[in-house]
């Protein structure tokens, strides 16, 4: 465990998507206050380096590779976890089809190709379900699932239809989830980003869409990854113990004003 303890000592706790971005601080954080941490991603190299990055710190950690979408893979990722720990309390599920291949094609509904839908979904949301199903029955003490949605989910848009459906739904799932385990303890909120300034959110927007981004929010400071996880710790912790059922947003005001580069969009729309 981190050689400093805090509030998740004598907790294991599960993370996917774990090899970059949002999930990789996650996991560091709750392993930083003492978790001991199930990192998983698709890809393997990922989750061996944001595990040998915790036990580098101090932390425990072991890395699992694991395609949320698949059932089986997901039943051996937790039995896995369990061997290894003997126990589960925190569950956050942060996976998402974000590739070139799905998100990079999830444009406009007419032109949408039904297999980058399908795929959305069965990493998405499906993954979200598998993780709850497998997980839930093993917390035998109580426990949280924290779940990564977006602020897409609370908004349209003209693009990602798939993306902003897709975190749609967790908002639903999170109240289900709540309702179906409460009485054993059990809590279930989700977090909504805006943009975080993740290294692949800088690739992948370039220069002009984040200074878009940065004309749409209100305070002069983006989402950084760490300040998802600030949250997410929260969340899973005794501190939020009367919190359930709810969607946090975390988006510096994105959602807070009128959105003008949603009508700026409509102005370059052709008639």
């Amino acid at each position: 465990m981190s050689p400093s303890g805090g509030r998740f000592d004598g907790r294991v706790a599960l993370v996917t998507g774990a090899g970059s971005g949002i999930g990789a601080a996650c996991a560091a954080r709750l392993a930083a206050e003492g978790a001991c941490v199930g990192v998983l991603d698709v890809r393997a190299a990922g989750a061996k380096a944001t595990a040998a990055a915790i036990r580098g710190r101090g932390g425990t950690a072991t890395a699992l590779t694991c395609d949320v979408s698949d059932e089986k893979q997901v039943v051996a990722a937790v039995a896995e976890l369990l061997a290894s720990y003997g126990r589960l309390d925190v569950v956050h599920s942060n996976a998402a089809a974000l590739g070139r291949d799905v998100y990079g094609r999830d444009h406009h509904l007419e032109t949408l190709d039904a297999d980058v839908w399908d795929r959305t979904m069965a990493v998405n949301v499906r993954g979200a379900m598998l993780l709850v199903k497998h997980a839930a029955p093993r917390m035998a003490d109580g426990g949280a699932f924290v779940l990564t949605s977006s602020v897409s989910g609370l908004t349209g848009d003209l693009d990602h239809a798939a993306y902003g459906t897709s975190k749609a739904a967790l908002t639903g799932l999170v109240r289900y989830v709540a309702t179906t385990y409460g009485a054993r303890g059990i809590r279930c909120n989700a977090v909504a980003p805006a943009l975080v300034l993740t290294d692949a959110a800088r690739l992948a927007l370039g220069p002009d869409r984040l200074a878009d981004k940065e004309a749409e929010r209100l305070l002069p400071w983006a989402c950084a990854p760490e300040d998802v996880a600030d949250l997410v710790a929260f969340l899973a912790s005794e501190e939020a113990r009367c919190i359930t059922g709810q969607t946090v947003v975390i988006d510096c005001g994105t959602l807070a004003h009128r959105p003008e580069h949603a009508l700026h969009q409509w102005r370059l729309a052709p008639p």
